[in-house]
C-alpha cells in the first residue's frame, strides 16, 4: 500500500484498538518525541536506520550487521546513529511505547529484546495477549507495573509518535524496512561489508 492507505489504516487500528485504549488529544496538546540516538553526537557521519519492530528483515539486521556496526562504528565515536521506528501495525508501535517507556537510558536494552524475542512476544492473534507478553517483557528489562501502565496507556504519546513516524517517513521518502539514510542518501537493507564501504568512504571525505 502507498503511504496515505498505510496511514488510514494504522489510524482505523489505533481507533479501534480494545487494549490499551487511548483518547484523542489535540495536535497542540501532544508531548515531544525525541529521537533514540548512540554514538557520537558531533559526528561529521550520520547513519539513521528505519525500522519495525515486528518486521522480520529488522530483527536479522539487528542481529547481524547491527550488532558489528555498534562494534566498530558507533562504540567507537565514528559516527552519529539515530534509530527511528516504523508502525506497520499496532503490534509495533506498542512494542516502541515500552522500549521508550524505559527511557533514552534503557531504550536500546529493551529494543535488544524486543528484536531477539519478537516471534514469541508478537506471535498472537489475540492483541490482549500481546500487549501482556510486552508488558512482561517490561518488567524483564527492570520496569515497574505502574510505569508500564502509564506508558502503554499514554494515547497522547502514541498519537505523537505516529505523528512523527509520518513526517520523517514522508521526509525520508521511507517505503520499507530496514531502511538506511547516510549523511542524507537514503539506502535500502543491506550486509556489513556494503554498508563498512559506504561509511568508510563518508568518513574519508
Amino acid at each position: 500500500m502507498n503511504r496515505r492507505e498505510f496511514s488510514i489504516a494504522l489510524a482505523a487500528l489505533l481507533a479501534t484498538t480494545a487494549a490499551p485504549s487511548w483518547a484523542q488529544t489535540a495536535d497542540a496538546d501532544l508531548p515531544e518525541v525525541p529521537d533514540m540516538v548512540l554514538g557520537n553526537p558531533d559526528a561529521k557521519v550520520v547513519l539513521t536506520e528505519y525500522a519495525s519492530y515486528t518486521c522480520p528483515h529488522c530483527a536479522t539486521f539487528h542481529a547481524t550487521v547491527f550488532k558489528e556496526l555498534k562494534r566498530d562504528y558507533i562504540d567507537t565515536g565514528k559516527i552519529k546513529f539515530v534509530f527511528r521506528e516504523v508502525y506497520f501495525d499496532r503490534y509495533g508501535l506498542w512494542a516502541a511505547m515500552v522500549a521508550r517507556c524505559g527511557g533514552e537510558m534503557r531504550y536500546f536494552g529493551i529494543q535488544d529484546i524486543l528484536f531477539n524475542t519478537v516471534h514469541e512476544w508478537a506471535a498472537s492473534d489475540d492483541p490482549a495477549t500481546v500487549v501482556e507478553n510486552l508488558r512482561r517483557l517490561g518488567r524483564t528489562a527492570g520496569l515497574e507495573d505502574a510505569a508500564l501502565d502509564a506508558c502503554m496507556n499514554d494515547g497522547a504519546m502514541a498519537q505523537a509518535m505516529v505523528n512523527k513516524y509520518q513526517a520523517d517517513t514522508e521526509a525520508d521518502d521511507i517505503n520499507s524496512t530496514p531502511s538506511l539514510v547516510l549523511n542524507g542518501t537514503k539506502h535500502g537493507n543491506m550486509n556489513y561489508a556494503d554498508l563498512k564501504a559506504l561509511l568508510d568512504a563518508e568518513l574519508a571525505k
